[in-house]
Order: structure tokens, then C-alpha cells, then sequence
């Protein structure tokens, strides 16, 4: 199934939901590997990709349906010859997330002068190339992207 026309036509890797129930998100992370695995994605990238996937699957889960087994969290997993995008949409429950997610503050939160949570956002930006998110009337939606070309390594630092 082709998403654009042309050269950047995305082809649909997996298309598939989830109840909110926790645990699901190892789920989701395992489903989007099978369906990434012909891609070539160096073990590293692939295990940053999985990271990302659960923890988004774990905010929409929580955040956005509220843990309501009865609300879906749908994952969609989309590449084309530059990219590969997985997009986790929740049911819009909660607050909308923000992909310009400060970094936490480590001292704090071991001093416990702020929650020991709140880790979601800045762990997935830091885990894929590009972070989206789009809200409707009624879902939240996470799209993170891989670029498979290039020299671009999520998580790597010079």
C-alpha cells in the first residue's frame, strides 16, 4: 500500500491496535521490529527505535486513554526509500504532548524534589531523527522517524 505517489511513496509495513493495558507496549515494540526487520537497521538503531516505540505506546496508553482497556492505541508503521515513520495514536484523554520536551533534571529527581517520571518525551526525541506530533478533535498522534539514508544516528554525538 503506497501513502504518496512518486519517488517518496511509503509503503505500509504494519497497521495494527492495541488495548490499554499495561504490558502492551512490549507488544507494540516487538510487532514493529517484525515489521522493520527487512529494512536493514543496524542493531543499535533498531534497539533505539524499539525504545522509542514502547515508551510512546506507554504515554499514549497512560496519558491519552487513560489505561481504559476499551480505548485502542493504534500503531501504524510506514517507510519509503529516505525514511521510516511509525506513528502511535492514543484517543486524546489527556494533555497533548509536546515534542519540545525539556530535559529532565536529573538532580532533582534523584533528590526527589520532583517525581521520579516525566522521562517519556525526552527519551524518545533523544532515541529517533525526528519527533512529530499532530493532535485531532479526538487522538494524539506520535510520529517518530529513522532516516534510512545518510550518515544521520539518532542517539550518536560527536
Amino acid at each position: 500500500m503506497s501513502e504518496t505517489g512518486g519517488e517518496g511513496a511509503r509503503r505500509t509495513l504494519a497497521d495494527f491496535a492495541l488495548p490499554s493495558e499495561s504490558g502492551n507496549e512490549r507488544e507494540a515494540m516487538e510487532r514493529v521490529a517484525e515489521a522493520v526487520r527487512g529494512l536493514g537497521l543496524a542493531p543499535a538503531r533498531l534497539e533505539r527505535l524499539k525504545t522509542a516505540v514502547a515508551e510512546a505506546t506507554m504515554n499514549a496508553m497512560e496519558h491519552g486513554n487513560e489505561y481504559r482497556p476499551g480505548a485502542l492505541v493504534a500503531v501504524r508503521v510506514l517507510a519509503s526509500a529516505e525514511d521510516l515513520s511509525v506513528l502511535v495514536t492514543d484517543r486524546c484523554s489527556g494533555p497533548v504532548p509536546t515534542p519540545v520536551a525539556e530535559a529532565p533534571d536529573l538532580r532533582a529527581k534523584l533528590e526527589e524534589g520532583e517525581p521520579p517520571r516525566g522521562w517519556g518525551l525526552f527519551l524518545i526525541r533523544n532515541m529517533v531523527d525526528e519527533l512529530n506530533v499532530t493532535t485531532g478533535e479526538d487522538r494524539h498522534t506520535v510520529e517518530l522517524v529513522l532516516r534510512l539514508k545518510g550518515d544521520d544516528d539518532a542517539g550518536e554525538t560527536a
